[in-house]
């Protein structure tokens, strides 16, 4: 999207990262990787090193700052990511973990939720450059088929796809005015 932080985006009025915070605004700690900004929510910042290095190692990063025993793992650029879709895959995250998979059946690795042990042993040693797939297919994760009206696996990484995600929004909204 241009090299720009696609997360501070603007969707009918709310940043994609307020988004993906109003999914976990029940969690005890969230935890942001990424530069540190002014948010609605109480978030404890960190990032990866280097800066950049992909999701892996920037998942790897938070991690480090995780105290619990399951966690919830999403992009910051899925704009419609819910609190239920999130309670979901932390109730299926056992033994291992949950991984959300789109309508055509592909996995979404950065909407899941994990038994942090073993997401421990699949991040260790140096994850830069790393695919999240490579990593976390191992642990043999519950695959949950998507249950929401709108595409909770979405995710903007093109503009294409931000536009989509408004179009989509438009078209609820003009239905439910109905």
């Amino acid at each position: 999207m241009g090299g720009g932080d696609k997360t501070r985006l603007m969707l009918n009025g709310v940043a994609l990262l307020e988004r993906a915070l109003e999914a976990v605004s029940g969690a005890q700690r969230i935890i942001v990787v990424g530069p540190s900004r002014a948010v609605t929510r109480d978030v404890r910042w960190t990032q990866e090193e280097p800066a950049g290095a992909g999701p892996a190692a920037a998942l790897a990063a938070g991690l480090a700052e995780v105290t619990a025993p399951r966690v919830a793992v999403l992009a910051a650029d899925l704009p419609f990511v819910t609190a239920t879709t999130v309670g979901r895959l932390l109730a299926h995250a056992d033994p291992s973990g949950a991984v959300l998979v789109d309508a055509a059946g592909a996995e979404q690795w950065l909407l899941g939720a994990w038994v942090v042990a073993k997401l421990r042993v699949a991040l260790a040693g140096d994850q830069a450059g790393r695919s999240l797939r490579r990593s976390l297919r191992p642990l043999d994760p519950v695959r949950l088929a998507a249950q929401e009206e709108l595409p909770e696996w979405l995710d903007c990484d093109r503009p294409d796809d931000f536009a989509a995600a408004k179009e989509l929004l438009d078209e609820r909204a003009g239905r439910l005015a109905r």
